[in-house]
């Protein structure tokens, strides 16, 4: 990959192994990954200094204390941090975030490969499947989606505003594929790149200004590819929506050549290993996210489901799969209860019923879990 500065939009070059530059600007390369968010000048300072006095570990340290703007839980500490980079070799990933004070995210992290809005995000894919050689993920957290592609041989590519989810992914889950930080509100620094699957999942309805975050994706989608979005939440669900929602008609002016499809039907889809239907935006008060494809060549009515008989929505034919964790026996161990209030009423795995790999009583998790 070639970035651009998300200050100005010139080439970046590498003037040294670990920093990108532009005229009058440079930027850190941390354990192989660029940090070029604009809102963090004095991390970006602090992590050349330490880079050029040949003090890599202490650079990372730096990095792995940022977060987001919506963070709310507690801030890093040195010492544990410390510790982290110092064992990041030995350490399963759950404790790499605790140690990162992650909290509930980490929950979240460690068990989405069952969650019901990933398996959802993954029937999206398979089903507008077009075999791509390479792909970007918008706001990629810990790199699940990108595992999955970058098993099947496909060059990936992914933006997080946070470093320590990306130094995540790279070091415990998706280590094949590419990663870059930038703010998704300042310039993106792969703009001017195409790639033939473009996504962002569980993520859009909170980025800032997404008229423009959903013009930028869209051209972000080579000829001939497809542009997925999963999990954009429903204003009119009952109950409320878990986290910041549109009408059913705004999300239309946003996407209004796409075919938008209820969750639920993709999970159906997924467990029947049957092509989903895709429906039509509305205020349905049951529908509590839709997801959505734009894919190249064609609009919402020339866009044609595949049916979920394997491929990306499936664990390869060599994965080792073991007992999802959130079983013990058949009853369920929920991490919390905001996370069986989230997810429990639509999990797959609470049914003994068909293929326990579809409906993910058994799992392929990575190996440092």
């Amino acid at each position: 990959m070639t970035y651009r500065s998300p200050l100005t939009g010139r080439p970046l070059v590498a003037d040294t192994p670990h920093s990108l530059a532009a005229p009058g600007e440079r930027w850190p390369v941390v354990d192989g990954i660029p940090y070029l968010r604009t809102d963090s000048e004095g991390l970006v300072a602090v992590a050349l200094d330490h880079l050029d006095a040949d003090c890599p570990d202490d650079a990372l340290v730096a990095l792995l204390t940022d977060q987001d703007a919506w963070w709310t839980g507690p801030a890093t500490d040195l010492r544990e941090l410390k510790r982290l980079v110092r064992e990041r070799e030995t350490l399963s990933l759950r404790a790499a975030m605790a140690l990162l004070r992650m909290g509930p995210v980490a929950d979240y992290f460690a068990h989405r490969w069952s969650d019901p809005t990933y398996l959802a995000g993954l029937a999206l894919i398979e089903a507008h499947w077009r075999q791509p050689a390479t792909a970007f993920e918008l706001a990629c957290g810990i790199g699940h989606y990108l595992r999955e592609l970058s098993a099947r041989g496909v060059a990936c590519v992914g933006a997080d505003v946070v470093f320590s989810k990306c130094w995540l992914a790279k070091h415990w889950v998706a280590p094949e594929a590419e990663y870059v930080v930038f703010d998704a509100a300042a310039g993106w620094p792969v703009e001017t790149q195409r790639f033939d699957l473009v996504g962002c999942h569980d993520a859009l309805y909170f980025l800032p200004d997404q008229p423009r975050v959903a013009r930028l994706l869209r051209a972000a989608v080579a000829p001939g590819g497809v542009l997925a979005v999963s999990h954009l939440h429903n204003a009119a669900v009952a109950g409320g929506a878990m986290g910041p929602a549109r009408a059913g008609a705004e999300w239309a002016a946003l996407f209004p050549d796409a075919a938008v499809y209820d969750e639920r039907e993709l999970r159906r889809a997924l467990l029947a290993a049957d092509a989903p239907a895709s429906t039509q935006w509305s205020d349905d008060s049951a529908i509590e996210a839709w997801s959505i494809v734009e894919a190249d060549g064609g609009g919402a009515d020339g866009v044609k489901a595949r049916a979920l008989t394997g491929g990306l929505a499936m664990p390869l034919a060599d994965a080792v799969l073991k007992q999802n964790p959130l079983l013990d026996g058949d009853t369920p161990r929920w991490p919390s209860d905001r996370y069986r209030a989230e997810y429990g009423a639509a999990a797959t795995w609470l049914t003994d019923a068909g293929d326990p790999a579809r409906n993910r009583r058994v799992l392929d998790l990575p190996a440092r879990w």
